[in-house]
């Protein structure tokens, strides 16, 4: 088995281990991280009623022009600052964070600091 296949095939495994202890409610919804080499998102997710609440990521037309290369730390920083923001806007206050079988570093990490730092509580 190849390498890339291999990692898709353990990060998969990791996910499945996440999402079974992860649902997102109405009073406390899913944050969920997805990444790329080129681009980050980020959306906050009521799994009870089946619907996205808020999202952001590095492609949106707002964000394209203040996020230099979207791909790296400074840019799931600022997706971050901005999600938290919308979430505030919409009144959410707490979420679960699911971080979608990623390791919780680097660009994942700094997306969830900058929820943090923008009032919500992970």
């Amino acid at each position: 088995m190849d390498r890339l296949r291999l990692k898709n095939k353990q990060r998969a495994r990791r996910k499945l281990h996440v999402r079974k202890r992860v649902f997102g409610t109405a009073d406390k919804p899913r944050l969920t991280v997805s990444r790329s080499l080129k681009h980050v998102w980020a959306q906050i997710i009521d799994d009870a009623a089946g619907r996205t609440l808020v999202g952001a990521g590095s492609g949106d037309r707002d964000l394209r022009d203040s996020v230099d290369k979207g791909g790296n730390v400074a840019a799931a920083a600022k997706i971050g600052a901005v999600l938290g923001e919308r979430a505030r806007a919409k009144g959410i206050e707490r979420v679960a964070f699911d971080r979608n079988g990623y390791k919780y570093h680097g660009r994942v990490k700094a997306l969830a600091d900058a929820v943090r730092k923008a009032g919500l509580k992970l």
